[in-house]
C-alpha cells in the first residue's frame, strides 16, 4: 500500500474480494467504488443474460452500446466533483468490464482508450478543445486504424498505406486535400464508427500520419471478419481506401512520425494489461463457482487436491498481474511512460492470462467447452487479447532492447 491508498475496504464493501487477494481494490477511492458498482450491477443484469447468445451468433449486442455509454464511465461526473477520475479507476473500469467479457471491453476500450489516446496525443490543442468532449460523451465515435492486411509486428517499417497532399487547383495554396489510399484489417467497431483515424505514410517525406476519415466518405469501404473463433462479439473489419479526399484540418497535426505513434502504443498496452488481467478474473471466478457446486464421487469438485492447486495458481497468476499493472498504472500517473514497461505488462499478464484459462477450463471439464459455462467464452476470447496490441515476441524483443541496449528486430 502507498501512503495515498484509501483506507482498507472492509469485505462487505468490496468488489473484488475473490479474486482481488491482496485488495487492490483499497487503492480506489469511495466515489470510484460507487461508480464501478453501478458498472457491476448493469453488466449482471443487462450484459450478462444476453453474452452466451450473441457469442455464439458472433454479433455485438447492439441494445448494450447506449446504455453503457449513458453509465457516464469515462469521466463520471461525480468523480469530477470529488476529484478527476484517476488512472487506478480507468483500470478498474477496463477490469470490471473484462471480467465480465472481453468483447465488452475491448469495444469500450477501442473509444475511451484507444481513440481518446490518439486524440489526446496526436491532435494539436485546438483540435482536442473541439473533438475530445465528443470523444468522452461518445458523440464523436472513432476507432484505432493502424493495422494493414500485410503489416502487423512489423507496421512501423512496413506501413504501405499512403497519404499524398494536392492542392486544389482552383482555390491556390493551402486549399487542397491529402489523398489516401491502402488497407487497414482488424479494425475493431469500425462499422458503428463516426471516423476511422487511418495511420498512413505521407509519400512527400515517407514520415507516418494520421487522418480522421469519415466512414461514410467515398472511397471507403468495410467488410466485415467473418470465421473468427474468438472476440466472436467484437466486429471486426478489412477497410479499403481508395482515393479517399481528407482535408487538413482532419489531419492529426502533432503526428509528424511513427515516434508519435509509438507513444500512444506504450499507454495503450497498460489498457491491454487490464483487459488480460480483468479475463483471468472473470474465468477464475467463473470456474470457482462451478467446482464449488459441481459434485463428483459423492463430493464437490472443489474439495479435491488437484482441483484446489490449480486455483491457487490461477490466483496466483491474477495476483501478479494485478500487481503489474496497478504498479505501472501508478507510473503513469506519475507521467513516467516507456515502451518496455507497458510491453512488460501486456507480455506477461497475456501469458499468465493464457495459462489461467486453461486451467480454468481444466477444472470445469467438458463443461468447460460449452456456453453453458463462462469458463468458455473466457478461453476462446483469450487468444485475440494474447495477440493484440503487441504479441508476446514483439514485446518480449522490446523488453529485451531495453536490458542490453541492442535492438533484435530485422530490418
Amino acid at each position: 500500500m502507498t501512503a495515498t491508498a484509501t483506507t482498507k475496504t472492509s469485505q462487505e464493501q468490496r468488489l473484488y474480494s475473490v479474486a482481488d487477494w491482496y485488495d487492490a481494490e483499497a487503492l480506489l477511492s469511495t466515489a470510484e467504488r460507487q461508480v464501478l458498482g453501478r458498472l457491476r450491477d448493469f453488466l449482471d443484469t443487462e450484459a450478462k443474460p444476453l453474452l452466451a447468445e450473441y457469442w455464439e451468433k458472433g454479433e455485438f449486442p447492439e441494445q448494450l452500446a447506449r446504455p453503457l455509454i449513458d453509465l457516464d464511465l469515462m469521466e463520471p461526473a461525480d468523480l469530477t466533483v470529488e476529484a478527476p477520475a484517476r488512472g487506478i479507476y480507468h483500470g478498474f473500469r477496463i477490469f470490471e468490464l473484462a471480467r465480465t467479457d472481453a468483447s465488452l471491453a475491448t469495444w469500450y476500450t477501442a473509444q475511451a482508450g484507444l481513440f481518446r489516446t490518439a486524440i489526446r496525443v496526436g491532435a494539436s490543442e485546438e483540435q482536442q478543445k473541439e473533438w475530445m468532449p465528443k470523444v468522452i460523451d461518445f458523440s464523436l465515435k472513432g476507432v484505432f486504424s493502424l493495422t494493414e492486411p500485410g503489416h502487423g509486428s512489423d507496421v512501423a517499417g512496413g506501413l504501405s498505406t499512403t497519404a499524398r497532399y494536392e492542392e486544389d487547383p482552383d482555390g491556390g495554396t493551402g486549399s487542397g486535400a491529402w489523398v489516401l489510399d491502402g488497407a487497414k484489417r482488424w479494425i475493431g467497431g469500425a462499422s458503428t464508427a463516426d471516423v476511422l483515424c487511418v495511420f498512413a505514410r505521407d509519400v512527400a517525406d515517407g514520415q507516418v500520419k494520421a487522418f480522421l476519415v469519415d466512414r461514410t466518405a467515398p472511397g471507403v469501404s468495410l467488410e466485415k471478419i467473418q470465421g473468427k473463433t474468438s472476440l466472436r462479439m467484437m466486429q471486426n473489419a478489412h477497410i479499403t481506401l481508395d482515393g479517399v479526399r481528407v482535408s487538413e484540418a482532419m489531419r492529426l497535426h502533432n503526428v509528424n512520425s511513427f515516434k508519435d505513434v509509438a507513444a500512444m502504443l506504450r499507454a495503450m498496452r497498460s489498457d491491454v494489461a487490464w483487459i488480460a488481467t480483468g479475463l483471468q478474473a472473470g474465468a477464475f471466478e467463473a470456474a470457482l463457482a462451478y467446482v464449488r457446486e459441481r459434485q463428483q464421487f459423492g463430493r464437490s469438485l472443489g474439495s479435491f487436491q488437484l482441483v484446489q492447486e490449480k486455483l491457487a495458481r490461477m490466483l496466483g497468476n491474477i495476483t501478479a498481474s494485478l500487481s503489474l499493472v496497478v504498479r505501472l498504472t501508478e507510473q503513469q500517473g506519475w507521467g513516467i511512460y516507456r515502451d518496455q514497461d507497458s510491453a512488460l505488462a501486456k507480455m506477461q499478464t497475456s501469458l499468465m492470462m493464457r495459462e489461467t484459462v486453461a486451467l480454468a477450463r481444466e477444472v470445469v471439464g467438458g463443461n468447460g467447452i460449452t456456453l453453458a459455462s463462462d469458463v468458455a467464452r473466457f478461453h476462446a476470447d483469450a487468444e485475440a487479447v494474447y495477440s493484440y496490441e503487441g504479441t508476446h515476441e514483439i514485446n518480449a524483443l522490446i523488453i529485451g532492447r531495453a536490458l542490453t541496449g541492442a535492438s533484435a528486430f530485422t530490418h
